[in-house]
């Protein structure tokens, strides 16, 4: 496979970025959360972990900061935003680079489209790392309520939910306070993070899929679930969140007890973002999951 930077040109006619760094025989592909981040959060992946021992491809997704950017108030582009259109937009991924009996890593809404491709083409895969997301939202979107309200005041609280009540969300209390809620538990430590001078985000996608902010679960994605379809994905499995992570861990304990092969770690002191809070941590338990299947060592624990 080639390294570096590349735009592939998909059967519809857009254009995606795609990286891929190190020379080593480990092939890992790195899903983006958001929806509608990007790629950098995995730019560092083959250097901790060795690019003579893995090869990390990443790519942004439609609609993201570095691959075409459709108008999605165009009728004829509607059709990209759903979860089937990003699904096979993965496989095509997976195909235009060549990649077989590979490992998937998908992060936040990555991981929901990692189930979901593990389900469908799992036949391709030779390991599943599931990073910050549960495997439906219905237990997902009363967690972060309860986070909220464990954090800030009553009033803090009330003065939220009358802003999301009248859809005014560019209200700078209300923004200072998602601020307060980011820095707690989706990233800890945004120092240690990747930097841009402007918003990278695809606020369009961004906003159908999930909503304003992390701790409004308003959009597209309600009702995703696969809980009675996880003990189908049969590849062993690491599951890695932070300590601090918007996802509920009791959720993730029974994830690990329902799939087959699985592995649950957790990063200290890390948010939804661990990786980037302590890369560490994040990057010992990712080298571990991955030498212990090369070495035919892999148990669940």
């Amino acid at each position: 496979m080639l390294t570096g930077t590349h735009l592939l040109q998909l059967h519809n006619g857009f254009h995606l970025f795609t990286r891929t760094v190190g020379h080593g025989p480990v092939k890992l592909l790195c899903v983006h959360g958001g929806p509608g981040s990007n790629h950098t959060e995995f730019e560092n992946f083959a250097a901790e972990l060795g690019e003579d021992q893995v090869q990390v491809s990443m790519y942004d997704q439609l609609g993201s900061f570095y691959s075409d950017q459709p108008d999605y108030t165009q009728p004829e582009n509607r059709q990209y935003l759903s979860l089937d259109y990003y699904l096979s937009e993965l496989e095509e991924v997976r195909q235009q680079l060549g990649l077989e009996d590979f490992y998937l890593l998908g992060h936040s809404w990555g991981g929901l489209l990692a189930q979901e491709y593990a389900l469908k083409y799992g036949q391709h895969l030779k390991g599943l790392i599931i990073m910050s997301m549960i495997d439906n939202i219905a237990e997902y979107a009363p967690h972060v309520n309860a986070l909220r309200q464990q954090t800030l005041s009553t009033s803090q609280v009330d003065y939220m939910k009358g802003i999301e009540k009248a859809e005014a969300f560019d209200d700078p209390e209300y923004q200072h306070l998602v601020d307060v809620l980011n820095a707690h538990f989706v990233c800890r430590h945004p120092e240690n993070g990747p930097r841009q001078l402007v918003s990278t985000l695809a606020t369009p996608v961004y906003n159908y899929f999930q909503g304003n902010n992390e701790f409004v679960m308003v959009g597209a994605l309600n009702g995703w679930d696969q809980r009675k379809n996880l003990h189908q994905i049969t590849v062993p499995t690491l599951l890695t969140f932070g300590e601090y992570d918007t996802m509920p861990l009791n959720v993730a304990r029974r994830m690990q007890q329902t799939l087959p092969h699985a592995r649950l770690t957790l990063t200290p002191d890390g948010g939804h973002c661990h990786s980037v809070d302590n890369p560490a941590a994040f990057f010992h338990n990712l080298h571990q999951y991955l030498h212990d299947i090369e070495a035919d060592q892999f148990t669940a624990y």
